[in-house]
């Protein structure tokens, strides 16, 4: 798509209503307010995947690499039928075309890293006197591309730093990395988001089933799946499969499984039909065969309260009437206990009971940040390790973010206009200072291992600080790994 018309409407005459004699404008990308209780630092993440597809591959394949006159006629059919004939000029995407690259230079904080509400995590400014409408012109596919990797990021943070906490009272805190398993890709928005949102997720944890998010990595943060890490999962069924198999013979799929996969971990949905069948009937007598397997038989409830499912109830009235004594006594002990029951484990140094190495659970239905605490500070009142549960955390973790969930905004804060700096600021009267931008040139540095921001500052403090440059006419200076980034997500231990 050509990259000239990946803008709001409004950005198209710009160019035009800006003070004749501008040479200069200078923008900055910032988390202006955190709609999240008790996060006031976000992710650092996604501007490389920007740069590299779109301000190199998108703008140079769909407009530097095509003839000017392919180029200026398609923009100019759009937007005579859009805006009105003649309603944009061509001269200045013209001479952009004949200067054969993006005229732009862009300061970052380094990927990975704890942008604090109200800090610039970039800037931009234009390197050519008439690309100074250049900038702002990017605005919306910029934000477009960057807000939901750091959003994500951020949100997978606070569950790792949820999972340690309590980890460290009652578990073990190096299972923490695969406890947040991210299942979200079925209910983001695009191939794209999915991608965005799991590289965000993969920052903090190891376990995934978003698979395009492992090779979004590798395409654009220089991962390798062959030399590290990145992401895994686990064979796993669906309740096609234990359909398949019949209710009848829910018990034999069960063996069947185990057959088919007799070493390492295998996840088997367990609520096609009675969760309660599973744990009272089925697993003890298929303890000696789950107890002989090389591996570890994760059971996976899929429905109701995650809550409740797992750690059991407090109010015994939640007991719907008829059920049988079993059944109610498993429904009161949840799911973790019931396996005790069933399997038995070992009470580690810490204290808490941690279930058989063979037997396990995951639940990945509707997790949110609020459930998964409870979760962990039932298990912990009831005895058992948190880290006898893994959480798949799905999109109604991740997708139901927007922009504004952390504030996110570009602004213009600095202009030269012939040849005499300006500063630029927006403080509406209207507003509760949230949208108070900050002055004129902008100067992040560090202080006790937390950025700040100094603005209305000199050129020569500008060009000096924490933002540093990664882009610059048309050339990546800086290309970020993976394990960098996590490397600095993880530089401050003790803020998780």
């Amino acid at each position: 798509m050509n990259p000239l018309i990946l803008a709001d409407f409004y950005k198209m005459g710009h160019y035009n209503m800006y003070p004749k004699g501008i040479t200069n404008i200078y923008d900055n990308f910032t988390p202006r307010k955190s709609r999240i209780k008790g996060i006031d630092e976000v992710v650092a993440f996604g501007l490389q995947y920007f740069i590299k597809e779109y301000l190199i591959k998108e703008w140079n394949r769909e407009f530097f690499d095509r003839p000017k006159g392919e180029v200026i006629n398609e923009y100019k059919r759009m937007m005579d039928a859009t805006l009105g004939p003649d309603s944009v000029s061509m001269e200045h995407i013209e001479k952009l075309h004949d200067l054969g690259y993006l005229p732009l230079k862009i300061k970052s904080l380094p990927e990975g890293s704890l942008c604090p509400i109200g800090v610039p995590m970039f800037t931009i400014i234009n390197t050519v006197d008439h690309a100074y409408w250049l900038p702002n012109y990017l605005e919306t596919i910029l934000s477009t591309s960057v807000w939901q990797s750091c959003t994500s990021a951020t949100i997978a943070r606070e569950y790792k730093k949820l999972l340690l906490k309590f980890a460290e009272k009652t578990g073990d805190p190096a299972f923490v990395q695969w406890q947040g398993h991210d299942f979200s890709m079925r209910g983001m928005s695009s191939k794209e988001t999915a991608c965005m949102s799991g590289a965000g997720h993969l920052l903090n944890f190891y376990g995934t089933d978003t698979i395009p998010a492992i090779a979004w990595l590798e395409k654009n943060y220089n991962a390798d799946v062959t030399k590290e890490l990145v992401g895994a999962s686990v064979p796993a069924t669906e309740h096609s499969v234990m359909c398949a198999g019949s209710k009848d013979g829910e018990i034999d799929t069960f063996r069947a499984l185990m057959q088919a996969y007799p070493k390492g971990i295998l996840s088997i949905v367990s609520d096609t039909w009675n969760l309660w069948d599973v744990l009272g009937k089925f697993l003890p007598e298929l303890k000696s065969e789950i107890l002989e397997r090389e591996g570890k038989l994760v059971i996976r409830p899929d429905s109701g309260d995650p809550v409740d499912i797992l750690c059991g109830l407090t109010n015994t009235d939640k007991v719907a009437k008829g059920r049988s004594h079993d059944d109610a006594n498993m429904i009161y002990k949840g799911v973790i206990e019931s396996l005790w029951d069933t399997f038995g484990g070992t009470i580690n140094e810490k204290g808490y009971k941690v279930l058989d190495s063979h037997i396990g659970a995951i639940y990945g239905d509707s997790i949110t940040l609020e459930r998964a605490e409870q979760i962990c500070t039932l298990l912990e009142a009831k005895g058992f390790a948190s880290t006898n549960v893994v959480l798949g955390i799905g999109s109604y973790t991740y997708q139901y973010n927007t922009r504004d969930t952390f504030g996110f905004a570009m602004k213009a804060t600095w202009c030269k206009i012939n040849g005499v700096d300006y500063e630029l600021f927006k403080d509406p009267i209207t507003d509760d200072g949230t949208k108070k931008s900050a002055k004129g040139l902008l100067h992040v540095y560090k202080e006790n291992g937390r950025f700040k921001l100094k603005d209305q500052c000199t050129p020569e403090e500008e060009a000096t600080g924490e933002l540093k440059v990664v882009f610059e006419d048309g050339e990546l200076i800086k290309d970020w790994t993976l394990q960098e980034i996590r490397n600095n997500l993880n530089e401050k231990p003790e803020t998780l």
